[in-house]
């Protein structure tokens, strides 16, 4: 027998070593659950989650979150969804997200074969989409108590260790495959790092801080939300390597990396590093964090100066994010800044109302331009993930209601429209855009890449926000109208809500308290109430002020048994783009509606003509046959919640060419402003009326402006006051 080269021998000592004790512990989690492990997602309960180490929390935090073994979901459109993500998961071969990573090491890959899309076996981001699949394992165990996906993830962490342990075997060998040093963990060799460092760019390399991000953050998700101690060691030994790749470079030669379109995509690489100095203090992590501040949009940022425009936008989103969880170590105030400003460069000056990002492709549009960014590819989902952990964060340690209200439209709008309503054992079935574009569809699909991988993610811990407490623990925070119950031992209390929202008009949701306790409740009143927003403890009416976009605070000794009924009834809106009043969209409640066509044109609605005085739109836009489905000018609206690949239209053209009140014609033509508002824009924005003296009155003060502009002479001024006058409009 020949003697073995010396690469294989280290790989082979470090396979025997690892490898039996894996397969003797998880001996089918390469693949789908046994019969004896597996259970039907939809019944089970986070009660049998064990917590994960926490990260402490941060001193500048006012309110903190749940550990998502604490939420469990009640069936719902998004346990719908969760559950066919939850499928996918359980039934798809981890072999094959470790088929690209045992082949770089050198380990037997048991003959699988890496997923495809960009998981081949030479692409150049090979590897990301295993560490979503850890976080999405890691976050379902935390979320269901399903035993099965802890097994997979374990048996991920246990294979992925192996691999480091193969690669550091080589360490300071003539090895080509050999990493400059031990800890380092990829599905490719060191290359594409040193040829960033030399300013290589797209496609010759592809985002290699990216793709390391993922891997530490699935291993540090095993870790926090499934208790896999292996994964903090390992995680550990990458966060070494990074500082060694970077913690000497000079700042200019960071800068001009970090500047690369695409190649110097880091994504979270500060958070990991941010949070592996949380967990132990280790000096250098928080260095490297610091490492990937990106100078020229930070600085910009810090000044409150806007310049997104042309930027590529899932490469920075997470960057804030970064930012932010820097501060919540240092306190240094330029790193909040940084974030805050941000976030409100993004909203709502370039979201769609679904809350996806506008902009063409994947790039961020100039500010404040919305309608002239509608075309075919758009609003990226990968872009509202990280909107969406940027926005939670920031609640955090500001308890500002506005973040929480973007949080709602865009886990209502396009994440629960981001899941087709198919279960698929092979294919995750997630969107990469959510164009928005006249006769768009959706597609469905994104097995190994970005927008596949946070979509695993976001439907697995969909109950991460529904509750908040202060963190004193004296409050509580009831974000979003979903069915589901939390477990708070701390403060011996269990809070059980049941809700149809969002498929119930009424808006309603019942909170059953069990435990006795003081406690501040704070509900949140969704900015889109129009209609009065009231809330009942144990049938008796509370007098609260209840603000759109606001929470309202119910403080009391709470006992076992004590109801809280809310009830925010929907009524349906019109948005308009902010750089074009005449492109607008519709909603109902926190649900968009999209209208079902295949034309490619806009589709023009005339709705000003049928305007009770009330300005219902209920009354133009009718109901239909079908809940939350309405008709208008012959065409349908549906909620945007239901994941087909039929063409639909999240936008429509205004088209109201002469100035009508009901049935009264003017002959007037209905000219649009400088700020592109159209006289019946103007009139009724000024509504609802309670009599027609109202409306008479709303027309004779824009008549009288348009006059003074120019825009309307006397004589037509005159004869719009006398139309108004003689118009018999409903109430």
């Amino acid at each position: 027998m020949s003697e073995l080269p010396r690469r294989d021998a280290l790989r082979l000592t470090a396979l025997a070593t690892a490898i039996p004790a894996f397969q003797a512990m998880f001996p089918t989690a390469a693949g789908a659950a046994t019969p004896a492990t597996a259970r039907t997602a939809g019944g089970s309960s986070a009660a049998g989650a064990v917590p994960g180490p926490q990260l402490p929390t941060p001193a500048s935090w006012i309110v903190k979150p749940f550990d998502n073994t604490r939420v469990t979901l009640a069936p719902s459109l998004f346990t719908d969804n969760r559950d066919r993500v939850l499928t996918f998961l359980r039934a798809y071969s981890a072999d094959r997200m470790l088929a690209v990573f045992r082949t770089n090491a050198g380990l037997d890959t048991h003959g699988a074969q890496p997923p495809g899309g960009w998981e081949t076996a030479d692409g150049n981001l090979r590897g990301h989409f295993a560490g979503h699949y850890l976080s999405a394992l890691s976050l379902a165990y935390a979320g269901t108590g399903e035993q099965v996906y802890k097994d997979k993830a374990d048996y991920m962490v246990g294979a992925l260790g192996a691999c480091q342990d193969a690669l550091a075997a080589l360490v300071g060998t003539d090895d080509p495959a050999a990493p400059s040093r031990a800890g380092y963990l990829a599905a490719y060799p060191e290359t594409q790092f040193v040829l960033l460092e030399q300013y290589a760019t797209y496609p010759r390399i592809w985002a290699p801080w990216y793709t390391c991000h993922m891997i530490m953050r699935g291993l540090l998700d095993a870790y926090q939300h499934a208790g896999n101690e292996q994964a903090l060691r390992i995680v550990r030994g990458m966060g070494d390597w990074a500082y060694s790749r970077l913690g000497h470079l000079p700042r200019t030669q960071l800068d001009r990396m970090w500047r690369i379109y695409i190649a110097g995509e880091y994504n979270a690489m500060p958070v990991v590093m941010a949070d592996l100095y949380a967990l132990t203090g280790d000096e250098k992590y928080l260095t490297t964090a610091k490492c990937f501040d990106n100078t020229y949009l930070f600085e910009a940022a810090v000044a409150n100066e806007d310049t997104l425009n042309g930027e590529h936008a899932n490469q920075h989103i997470p960057q804030y994010q970064g930012y932010l969880e820097i501060y919540e170590q240092t306190g240094e105030q330029r790193y909040l800044a940084a974030a805050r400003n941000f976030w409100d460069m993004v909203v709502p000056h370039r979201t769609y109302v679904d809350g996806g990002m506008a902009g063409s492709g994947e790039i961020f549009g100039a500010r404040d331009v919305v309608a002239a960014t509608i075309q075919q590819d758009n609003a990226e989902t990968c872009c509202v993930y990280n909107m969406l952990k940027l926005s939670r964060s920031l609640f955090f340690h500001t308890a500002d209601p506005k973040y929480m209200q973007y949080y709602e439209r865009s886990l209502y709008g396009q994440i629960l429209g981001s899941r087709r309503n198919t279960a698929s054992d092979t294919n995750p079935l997630l969107t990469y855009f959510v164009p928005v574009n006249p006769g768009a569809h959706r597609s469905y699909g994104n097995l190994g890449t970005c927008c596949g991988g946070t979509g695993l993610e976001t439907h697995a811990k969909f109950q991460d926000s529904v509750y908040f407490s202060s963190a004193d623990n004296s409050t509580l925070y009831v974000n979003l109208y979903l069915p589901s119950t939390l477990d708070w031992p701390e403060r011996g209390l269990t809070i059980t809500q049941s809700t149809d929202y969002p498929t119930d008009p009424a808006g309603t949701s019942t909170l059953t308290i069990t435990g006795d306790a003081d406690l501040d409740l704070r509900l949140r009143v969704p900015y889109w109430v129009e209609r009065g927003f009231t809330v009942r403890v144990n049938g008796v009416r509370q007098q609260v002020a209840a603000v759109p976009g606001t929470y309202v605070s119910l403080s009391r000794r709470w006992r076992t048994g004590d109801r809280v009924e809310i009830a925010a009834p929907f009524t349906l809106r019109i948005e308009r783009a902010l750089d074009d009043p005449a492109t607008q969209a519709v909603a109902y409640g926190p649900v968009p509606l999209v209208i079902r066509s295949s034309a490619t044109e806009y589709q023009s609605l005339t709705l000003y003509r049928d305007y009770p005085l009330s300005r219902d739109l209920s009354q133009v836009i009718r109901p239909a046959g079908e809940p939350m489905t309405f008709t208008a000018n012959g065409l349908t609206l549906v909620p945007f919640y239901i994941n087909t690949t039929e063409s639909y239209h999240m936008y429509f053209r205004r088209a109201e060419p002469e100035i009508v009140f009901g049935a009264v014609g003017t002959g007037i033509e209905n000219r649009t402003d400088a700020e592109g508002l159209t006289f019946l824009d103007e009139v009724w924005d000024r509504g609802p009326f309670r009599n027609r003296g109202g409306l008479v009155r709303a027309v004779t003060e824009v008549a009288d402006a348009r006059v003074a502009t120019g825009d309307l002479t006397s004589r037509q001024r005159q004869v719009l006051i006398e139309a108004a006058a003689r118009a018999q409009l409903p109430s």
